[in-house]
């Protein structure tokens, strides 16, 4: 009887069945039963193992040209997201990974030892290649081992600032000018992808979506932290009042857009850049009513409070309208307080006029206190200086403003 030697397979394919056995031993254990300092040295343990991992099928990745060939796909990573229904994208990063890894022995050999992780390992990558070809290979290489020491220390978003600066320590010499031209090329780039989209959702609400050059969005993050920023009451509100960042300064855009010189704005159809509120003359009086607003390609419809509300802005021209749709009263300056009626009202209050707010004046828009719809004044004793969120509870019909005797206002919500 003869007796046929089975070859035994590779050690790579014997890793991995090796892997899924030991994996199934645990397949039912409960981590809750483990102490803090278990779970600590399995989690630390586990990153480790997950980065040899993905260096070893990286490797895979980098020689399985042929797995591609034998199924006529595209790449290896085609062929992978197709056979395990992984995410093409997630595939073809992890072969650009591969192929990377290939020229950066120090790379992989840091994850191979588990002491740089994928994150960290594509930072590392794209900062040595992104430095320049004609500063030689043996600057990348020092560049390369000198990142992955850092790796040891640092995780992947300080790491790439490192990376961004690499040259200040292995070519300091070559650092300035190689910096002003990678900044030039980032700008010159920003400039190019620069976007602003907006999509009107139906229900009184667009969503506004925007790419722009990281200096003109710190611009942007420091003006509405402005608005938001500053405490308006003593210690931390009630949790059900706090307002969350991201809505704060989507209220605080909305003040800054209201608050901007309509006179340093560029001409917009023959005059300064404005935006006019048309309401009729019976909404315009009336609690609860509809206004337009003329602003860009066309009419909008808001509520008349909220026109009247815009109204005590100098940046809104409110147009009254009669019966029959002619202009009765194109409000402009003559309705409106002036710069310097403004400016004498924020001296004179110093803060939002709020019971308790603390804003200061220079952040607060001028308020009727008597409404000019029911032939208020424009004088500085009607006027009355309010933060954005003070003066929309001013035009709010559900709250009482009451006049203290030291002058602040307090709102009460009606019952």
């Amino acid at each position: 009887m003869s007796v046929v030697a089975l070859a035994p397979p590779h050690p790579v394919l014997a890793c991995a069945e090796d892997l899924r056995t030991t994996l199934g031993r645990v397949r039912d254990a409960q981590p809750i039963f483990m102490s803090v300092a278990d779970k600590e040295a399995a989690l630390v343990e586990l990153a480790r193992v997950e980065a040899q991992l993905v260096e070893l099928k990286a490797r895979i990745l980098a020689g399985g040209e042929d797995v591609a060939a034998a199924h006529g796909a595209r790449d290896v990573a085609a062929w992978l997201a197709h056979a395990t229904q992984a995410d093409t994208r997630a595939a073809r990063a992890d072969l650009h990974l591969a192929r990377a890894l290939e020229h950066r022995p120090v790379v992989a050999a840091g994850m191979r030892i588990g002491t740089v992780s994928a994150a960290q390992a594509r930072v590392i990558v794209e900062a040595v290649d992104e430095l320049p070809s004609e500063l030689g290979p043996s600057l990348a290489a020092e560049a390369e081992r000198t990142l992955v020491r850092y790796a040891a220390h640092h995780p992947p978003r300080e790491l790439k600032r490192l990376g961004r600066r690499i040259l200040d320590v292995v070519a300091p010499e070559a650092a300035e000018a190689e910096e002003g031209r990678r900044l030039e090329e980032e700008e010159r780039r920003a400039r190019e992808k620069a976007s602003l989209r907006f999509r009107d959702l139906g229900d009184g609400r667009t969503r506004i979506t925007g790419v722009v050059p990281t200096s003109v969005a710190e611009r942007l993050k420091h003006y509405l932290q402005a608005f938001t920023s500053p405490r308006q009451r003593r210690g931390d509100p009630p949790r059900d009042e706090r307002v969350p960042q991201h809505r704060a300064y989507a209220h605080a855009f909305a003040a800054l857009l209201e608050l901007l010189d309509p006179d340093n704005l560029p001409e917009h159809g023959g005059d300064a850049t404005t935006v006019i509120v048309t309401l009729g003359l019976a909404e315009l009086l009336a609690d609860l009513a509809a206004a337009g607003v003329i602003a860009g390609d066309g009419e909008e419809v808001i509520s008349a409070s909220e026109a009247r509300r815009l109204a005590c802005q100098a940046q809104i021209i409110p147009a009254v309208l009669g019966g029959k749709g002619e202009v009765l009263d194109l409000g402009r300056r003559r309705r409106l307080f002036s710069r310097a009626q403004r400016r004498a009202m924020r001296l004179r209050d110093q803060r939002c006029r709020a019971e308790g707010c603390t804003i200061p004046a220079a952040w607060t828009e001028a308020h009727h206190w008597r409404p000019w719809s029911e032939g208020g004044p424009t004088d500085l004793d009607d006027g009355v200086c309010f933060c954005s969120h003070h003066h929309h509870r001013a035009h709010d019909r559900g709250y009482r403003a009451e006049r203290l005797a030291n002058g602040d206002v307090r709102f009460t919500r009606r019952t």
